[in-house]
This record gives C-alpha cells, sequence and structure tokens, in this order.
C-alpha cells in the first residue's frame, strides 16, 4: 500500500518536476556565462549531450527519422527550437538582461505561436485567445517599463541588443515549434532530438568559429554548470518528458509552462539578487495570465471542445 501511494505520489509530482529543472537553464546561463562566450558554451554543451544521447536513443529506442527529407525538416527544426532560442537566451543574459526577465519573455511562446498559426496554419483565433495575446503584450509593457534606466542605457543593466538576442529566440522557438509541427509528425522523440540537436550544434558551433575567441575558463562553477546543463537539461529532461508524453500528460506539462517565468524569477532573486519593481511583478502576472488563457482556449483545450 506504501509503495503504491509513493508512486501515486511521485506520479502527480512529475510534470510539476519537469517544470523546476526546465527554470533552472536559464539560472544555469547565469552560472556560466562568465567562464565563456554563449556560442562556445551552447556547442561545448551540445558535443556532450550528443555524446551521451546517440547510444541512450539507441539503446531505449532504436527507431531512427525514415528518410532524408524528414532528417532535414528535423534539423531545421532544432536550428530554430534549440539553436536560435538557446543562442539568443544565453546571448541576451551574457548582455546583461536578467535571467528571470529573459524566461519570461521567451514565455510568450504560446502567444506569439497563437499569432501566427492563423497566417502560416490556418488556425483562427478564439475571442479568449485574442484577450490573452492583448494582456500578454501589455504584461511585457509594463515589464519592461519597470526597467526603464533614465541614465545612458535603455534599460538598466542591458541595451537593445541584449531585448533584440532575446526576440530572436522568441521568434526562434515560436516558428520551429510550427514548423515542426507541420513537417515533422513522424519525428521519434528521443532520436528526433539528436537530429535536433545535431542542426542546433552546428549553427552555434559556426556562430562560435565566426563572432568569439572560443576560450574556456574550466572553472570548477563552469563544470558543474555544464554538468547539470547535459544531464539534467538535456537528457534528464527529455527522458522525463518522454515518460510524461508515454503516460498522456503532455497536454498538463504545456499548461504547466507558465510557471516557468515566475520560478525562474524566485530562484535569480534567491541566487543572484534580481529584483522586479512592483510595476514590473505586476506586468508579470497579467502576462502569464495572457499566456494562460491563451493555452487553455487554444485548440484541443476544454474550452475549445466546449464551444
Amino acid at each position: 500500500m506504501t509503495s503504491a501511494r509513493q508512486r501515486q505520489a511521485w506520479l502527480a509530482a512529475m510534470p510539476f518536476l519537469f517544470v523546476a529543472l526546465w527554470s533552472t537553464g536559464f539560472i544555469g546561463a547565469k552560472f556560466g556565462l562568465p567562464h565563456a562566450e554563449p556560442f562556445t558554451f551552447l556547442s561545448v554543451r551540445f558535443m556532450l549531450t550528443l555524446a551521451l544521447l546517440v547510444p541512450l536513443a539507441h539503446w531505449l529506442s532504436g527507431e531512427w527519422p525514415r528518410g532524408a527529407r524528414l532528417w532535414g525538416h528535423i534539423a531545421i527544426s532544432g536550428l530554430l527550437v534549440h539553436g536560435a532560442y538557446l543562442g539568443g537566451v544565453f546571448y541576451s543574459i551574457y548582455q546583461g538582461m536578467p535571467a528571470g526577465l529573459a524566461a519570461l519573455l521567451v514565455g510568450l511562446q504560446p502567444l506569439l505561436t497563437a499569432g501566427l498559426a492563423g497566417p502560416l496554419l490556418g488556425e483562427r483565433l478564439g475571442r479568449l485567445q485574442w484577450l490573452g495575446l492583448v494582456m500578454g503584450l501589455a504584461g511585457i509593457a509594463l515589464v519592461l517599463g519597470g526597467k526603464l534606466d533614465p541614465g545612458e542605457m535603455l534599460f538598466q543593466g542591458f541595451g537593445l541588443g541584449a531585448l533584440a538576442s532575446v526576440l530572436v529566440a522568441l521568434v526562434g522557438i515560436s516558428l520551429g515549434t510550427l514548423y515542426q509541427k507541420r513537417f515533422c509528425t513522424g519525428m521519434p522523440l528521443l532520436s528526433g532530438t539528436v537530429v535536433q540537436y545535431l542542426g542546433a550544434g552546428t549553427l552555434l558551433g559556426l556562430g562560435a568559429l565566426l563572432f568569439e575567441t572560443r576560450e574556456i575558463d574550466w572553472a570548477p562553477t563552469f563544470l558543474l554548470t555544464l554538468a547539470w546543463l547535459v544531464l539534467v537539461l538535456s537528457i534528464s529532461a527529455i527522458l522525463l518528458l518522454m515518460a510524461l508524453i508515454k503516460r498522456g500528460e503532455a497536454s498538463r506539462v504545456a499548461s504547466l509552462f507558465y510557471l516557468v517565468p515566475p520560478v525562474t524569477a524566485l530562484e535569480a532573486w534567491w541566487l543572484f539578487d534580481e529584483r522586479l519593481t512592483p510595476l514590473s511583478l505586476a506586468g508579470m502576472a497579467i502576462a502569464i495570465a495572457g499566456v494562460v488563457l491563451v493555452v487553455r482556449s487554444g485548440p484541443g483545450s476544454p474550452q475549445s471542445r466546449s464551444r
């Protein structure tokens, strides 16, 4: 009886554990970037991840994408979902953007994806989704307004370069999500992730070669951070996601993703003393509510099925 209860408790906690682990990716960037430039950091991360994930995919699944066309589509989705997304997030934090703010901005992905789904996939937005989009934009305006710096820089601690980088990340993961939905429906999750990492690693490696010195300070903090990002984020979180999808919990995980920005902001406050003004906190709450509204009223949600 006790073991059954423990198993039930573990199964109930799995989606929340996944979101908690996912939020630490932004914190890992903050810890590791003082020791390596962003594209170099990510290139090393992907190389180590692939060295572990390739044999793991062969052992656990053995199923690989069929056909060169599907391989190409999956690689392109990886360029967007992992390469542009992580590259933009890491570069924005490298340029001084707070980890909590970066998490909030890229957390708007469901809003942008819903907005792009109409012209790209022919999906129509309902009234609640439009309301969510407006709330998300209003919330972000409040957050950025609370970070305005009357001095030389546009924002407190970062400039337009960091904002542009995180917007590249947001657009990348949004377009990548739609591209994957359109062209990668036959993708095996684990081996498909390997192909995505290959595509993303190629893009980031090229960025490191062209724009960075590729010098790394192999300090204990960097090594521990790298180990966490590879083993916990890129491997364990993927396996946890596979387990959740197998149990039919993917939609629950998706609905919990709006918890990532506040969890990241709390972690960043505790670890790095990153603080948000009352105006920014109000904006974060409004933006997250907008994301929830879009996710809950989108196709496949209980609200949409009842209409």
